[in-house]
């Protein structure tokens, strides 16, 4: 199968490629630097500009500028908003061009969908919120789904914390962490949905073979966890303390209305996924941290 990703080279793409490249397909990259993603991405076709490319058989849209690096402004927020719906929609508009499209488009989103949550477990029907996460999130998957109009399969895939132990939020979590100096932040008690990548990267692969599949899904392990168990499983793990609680007025100093990211959560949960048969290698937070540290 040809496969276009977009946000290829980035933490996810990378493993996703690699993947995509063991089970026979080729995948082709979109990136705005082919020199650097040809470090991380051998075997893969790289280009600058959708037009290079005649068709693909499927198409999956990861690009996004992370939002947990750095104090939020208004240049800051309008780079998030230009890299995830400006990207889908010259994805759209390349889609418009063809004759042949691709069946396929399986297209990112979050679970900061559902905005600020209690403990009341979220499946995909649940409403979305009003603050900027979520506007960002139903912008995004409302011009993705304008491809179903173009004969497109759509699937929007809402994903969680994605762990893996060479970057994404685990690997910033590390370094305190081995040295002792991790624990939970503010209270702790704020939900924590997570997804080993391995998994994340395996719900992909299912949603484009899936024909059934369309619609949102939450890309989050069966078994959330709170903040605080987390650090305490991540601890355990590393077999190091996790009891130095960073107070949440210090969060709010250091990130200002990012730290909302990291002081409010969801408690997620994959129902369609589940219900349409795909299954875990990795529900449990424990069992997950060992197999990426271990």
């Amino acid at each position: 199968m040809q496969v276009l990703v977009t946000g290829g080279s980035g933490f996810i793409g990378r493993a996703l490629c690699r993947q995509l490249l063991q089970a026979g397909h080729h995948p082709t990259v979109l990136t705005r630097d082919v020199r650097a993603a040809a470090r991380h991405l051998p075997g893969v076709r790289l280009i600058a500009a959708l037009d290079e490319l005649e068709r693909a058989d499927a198409a999956i849209n990861l690009a996004g500028e992370s939002l947990t690096r750095g104090r939020w402004n208004a240049r800051r927020k309008q780079a998030f908003r230009d890299s995830r719906i400006g990207t889908t929609q010259r994805l759209l508009a390349w889609l418009q061009r063809r004759q042949t499209r691709p069946a396929v488009l399986v297209s990112g989103s979050a679970i900061g969908y559902y905005g600020p949550r209690d403990d009341t477990p979220l499946d995909e029907t649940a409403a979305p919120g009003d603050d900027f996460a979520a506007q960002l999130c139903r912008d995004w998957e409302t011009e993705a789904a304008k491809a179903t109009g173009l004969g497109v399969r759509v699937c929007l895939l809402r994903t969680g914390i994605v762990l893996g132990a060479d970057g994404g939020a685990l690997g910033r979590m590390l370094p305190p962490f081995r040295l002792g100096l991790g624990g939970p932040m503010g209270s702790g008690r704020q939900w924590m949905s997570w997804v080993h990548r391995a998994d994340l990267v395996r719900l992909i692969l299912w949603l484009l073979e899936n024909q059934d599949g369309s619609g949102a899904y939450n890309a989050t392990a069966p078994q959330p966890v709170t903040n605080r168990e987390f650090a305490r499983t991540l601890g355990r793990v590393l077999r190091r303390p996790a009891l130095l609680t960073t107070p949440a007025p210090a969060l709010k100093l250091m990130f200002g209305e990012m730290a909302d990211l990291l002081l409010t959560g969801q408690r997620v949960v994959p129902q369609r996924a589940r219900a349409q048969g795909f299954e875990f290698h990795h529900p449990q937070l424990q069992a997950a941290l060992c197999d990426l540290l271990e």
